[in-house]
């Protein structure tokens, strides 16, 4: 059977090349890395390297998974709304702009419903927003947030600020993106209910 299965060798090696995927893609960039870097640090060929994966796209893909995963779980653990951890997940990837290449590049590419990754993307940006319309949600029930907004909407228009913020990151480094997303933020929780809505 391949190490793609549910081998403990194999579920342990592939969780090793994705940790060490992150940690050089992380340091080199995008562009500055190459699959066989990452082969040769895990002991590896490349044509082993790949034998844990259906192709590099899906190795691709899976390397933001890990980033995904990794970051939620940090966060999560230190508490904090979605917004909260939205803003310190931004404030980390200003550290790590090989990671932000990566998902860029990716998301673009996967934006054909026949790429290895369409699935990934599509799902994750799917959680995602349900993620943060819940959080507006409570908001809501709580009286911080009008009644007559649209959490689904506002959820969208978040998480397409994000990453265009991204993007005009990786062309200006400079430009402050957790910053610039908090105030999005701060926006959001001014919109509060007059207090004549209730009469």
């Amino acid at each position: 059977m391949s190490p793609k299965g549910p081998y403990p060798k194999g579920v342990a090696k592939r969780e090793e090349i994705l940790r060490t995927a992150l940690e050089i893609f992380s340091r080199e960039g995008y562009r500055g890395t190459s699959l066989r870097e990452v082969a040769r640090s895990c002991s590896l060929s490349l044509p082993g390297l790949m034998h844990y994966f259906d192709s590099k796209e899906d190795l691709l893909a899976a390397i933001l998974k890990k980033r995904d995963e990794d970051d939620f779980a940090r966060q999560h653990s230190a508490g904090g709304d979605p917004f909260t951890t939205l803003s310190a997940i931004m404030r980390h990837n200003a550290e790590v702009p090989g990671l932000v290449q990566l998902h860029a590049t990716l998301s673009a590419a996967a934006s054909d419903p026949a790429h290895p990754a369409h699935d990934f993307f599509v799902g994750r940006y799917r959680d995602f927003r349900a993620t943060l319309a819940e959080a507006l949600r409570e908001r809501q029930s709580a009286g911080l947030l009008s009644a007559d907004r649209d959490p689904e909407k506002m959820a969208a228009v978040v998480i397409a600020v994000a990453d265009g913020l991204q993007v005009q990151w990786m062309l200006e480094p400079g430009i402050d993106m957790a910053g610039h997303l908090d105030y999005l933020v701060s926006l959001i929780d001014a919109v509060v209910p007059s207090a004549s809505s209730g009469e």
